[in-house]
């Protein structure tokens, strides 16, 4: 007598792909939409340098159409002080270190 294999389940693959992804993590409030952006900017005092801009690794500024910095990638942001040790105005100051 031939022996019969057993019936293999039907495999859900959107429960494979759960169990795979690894969890998000999470470092700043502002990552999950709440709490402070990471940095602050004094616009009144920014003369339009550009600096930041310029210095800044991980882009995480865009000119206004004025020429002054706007964050617009705050998840982006290392808290790597490279902007706010080079601005010469004391434009950007950081919340969290």
């Amino acid at each position: 007598m031939a022996e019969e294999k057993p019936a293999a389940k039907p495999v859900d693959k959107s429960e494979e792909k759960k169990k795979k992804a690894p969890p998000k993590k999470i470092k700043y409030a502002y990552q999950e939409g709440k709490g402070l952006a990471p940095l602050n900017l004094y616009l009144h005092w920014c003369k339009a340098c550009n600096i930041c801009i310029a210095f800044c690794p991980q882009d995480v500024f865009d000119p206004d159409r004025d020429g002054k910095p706007i964050v617009a990638r705050p998840e982006k942001c290392t808290q790597c002080a490279i902007c706010w040790l080079h601005c010469p105005d004391f434009v950007i100051t950081s919340n969290y270190k």
